[in-house]
């Protein structure tokens, strides 16, 4: 597969580049910083690398707020839908957006950090953002509550609404990604995994 990564340079970007290398893939990453860069606010040039006839799939995972603003990253998928991509696209979400009861969001629960208050409200708009658009095609990979780096175990647990674990390596959450890219399971939701 030709897989394009955008967020290169980040926790869950490297991981994803490395384990699609690893598999045989060939990718090109992109980010502000890095060797190719691209600002994800640049919707048509993020446009034309998704819908690029060589791309088979561009794996998404931006989180701007945590160097500038989550308005921004509201922003930017909200201007990526709108423009309508045709190219298959995997977003990496936010655990925000699952279900800790029928009634009640992981972003609303009395438990969560404050400190990861304002993320968690981000990439829950942001599913529901990718949930009401129309003819898109696209799947979201949320992470455990906890996700930080670790050991590839090449295992995990995988969920649709409700947290199935606290925690997951990115190194893990890399293979959950690989797995739905080269066999897609989960096209238009959003699902889970976790250690």
């Amino acid at each position: 597969m030709n897989i394009v990564v955008l967020g290169d340079t980040g926790m869950v970007g490297s991981r994803t580049i490395a384990e699609a290398r690893d598999r045989g893939h060939t990718v090109s990453g992109y980010s502000r910083n890095g060797q190719n860069p691209l600002n994800f606010a640049d919707t048509a040039k993020v446009v034309e690398l998704i819908n690029d006839p060589k791309t088979d799939l561009t794996i998404i995972s931006v989180v701007s707020g945590r160097t500038g603003s989550y308005e921004d990253d509201i922003a930017n998928h909200k201007a990526l839908i709108a423009a309508g991509p045709t190219g298959r696209m995997l977003v990496v979400g936010g655990a925000g957006g699952l279900q800790v009861d029928e009634t009640t969001q992981l972003k609303d629960s009395p438990d969560l950090p404050e400190s990861f208050l304002a993320e968690a409200q981000t990439f829950a708009t942001v599913l529901d953002l990718y949930r009401n658009a129309e003819s898109l095609n696209w799947t979201m990979l949320a992470p455990a509550p906890m996700i930080e780096p670790g050991k590839r175990t090449g295992e995990y647990t995988m969920g649709k609404d409700y947290p199935v674990g606290d925690s997951i390596s990115a190194e893990d959450f890399a293979v959950a990604l690989l797995d739905e890219a080269e066999n897609p399971q989960h096209a238009g939701t959003r699902f889970t995994v976790a250690n």
